[in-house]
């Protein structure tokens, strides 16, 4: 999996309802191009948010993170498959069974639909939960060593990763905030120009977007911060 040229924010639509979520993909889009669905939203309205992102056209980061026997994955990632979403998550602790099942489906179904294979992203550890980084490198070379196309994790674990994996990589990396935002539930936090300093690829956005005043403008500063860390990367 070859990297990026440049990164890309995908916003987090961690909202209540369908209505929310238009308001923001109306707002932001094209600006912003790719969102992330999340169990929440996803449980309460399934295919109708993956639908409605399409409609606008807007690509589609399902963060559901599966993490079951190898058989229901499978399933789980075909299904991703036939939504047409740009990249889907998996917990690489779910075992190499079963990261490889995913691996297979993902390229089968794309196969069989004449569509390009999603994006298969591995959770190392989550970003709201502390670890230390020799678990997170043991998880991360594993996940890539059975065909995951990249892994979450922390721009404090990035740089890291980056130097000790020589295999290409697409590194996602969640818990951005600006400068003077707090931390909220995650524990592992960066600005942008500290992703981009530790190596990702896309830089996940929530709450300092969704909770600004005017989301728009929030959105364009962080834009700038990241063409200019980009630039000077």
């Amino acid at each position: 999996m070859q990297r990026l040229n440049s990164p890309e924010i995908i916003l987090a639509l961690d909202v209540d309802t369908l209505e929310e979520a238009e308001s923001f993909v109306g707002k932001l889009y094209p600006k912003i191009k790719i969102f992330k669905v999340g169990s929440h939203l996803f449980t309460a309205y399934g295919p109708k948010i993956i639908d409605l992102l399409h409609k606008k056209g807007a690509e589609v980061f399902l963060d559901l993170k599966y993490f079951d026997i190898p058989n229901t994955v499978a399933q789980a990632v075909a299904a991703a498959v036939r939504l047409k979403v740009k990249m889907l998550t998996l917990h690489i602790s779910g075992g190499q069974e079963m990261l490889k099942a995913a691996v297979v489906s993902a390229k089968e179904q794309a196969r069989a639909l004449k569509n390009p294979p999603p994006l298969l992203i591995g959770v190392t550890v989550l970003t709201s939960q502390k670890t230390n980084s020799r678990e997170v490198l043991k998880l991360a070379k594993q996940g890539i060593a059975c065909g995951l196309d990249g892994v979450v994790c922390s721009a404090q674990e990035g740089a890291m990763l980056r130097r000790k994996i020589k295999n290409n990589f697409i590194m996602v990396t969640p818990g951005i905030r600006p400068d003077a935002s707090g931390e909220d539930d995650q524990k592992r936090v960066a600005t942008v120009s500290q992703a981009v300093k530790a190596g990702s690829d896309f830089l996940v956005i929530g709450r300092p977007i969704l909770k600004a005043a005017e989301p728009l403008l929030q959105t364009e500063k962080m834009l700038g911060d990241l063409s200019r860390s980009a630039g000077c990367h």
